[in-house]
């Protein structure tokens, strides 16, 4: 199973976050608080979650609540690869 660090790598890849992403921990809370992640942005994440982790994401599974901290991101992956 993927662990907290590697969806917090993800994120720093994606996003281009740099250094910033040093800091990021589960509570670290996104939406709204990392001006990157926008909706094109939440796309180009969740794109890169299926292509890393080999899920497949529905777009009725796609919720704000996932993308709320670095956490729930995570849980969502972890929920995903146990299905």
């Amino acid at each position: 199973m993927p662990s907290v660090q590697d969806v917090i790598g993800l994120l720093r890849d994606t996003l281009q976050l740099g250094d910033r992403a040093q800091g990021f921990s589960d509570s670290t809370p996104l939406l709204g608080h990392v001006a990157e992640l926008d909706s094109l942005a939440v796309v180009n994440v969740i794109t890169a979650l299926e292509e890393r982790f080999g899920l497949t994401v529905n777009d009725d599974e796609i919720s704000a609540d996932a993308f709320e901290t670095v956490g729930s991101l995570h849980s969502f992956v972890v929920e995903k690869l146990s299905a």
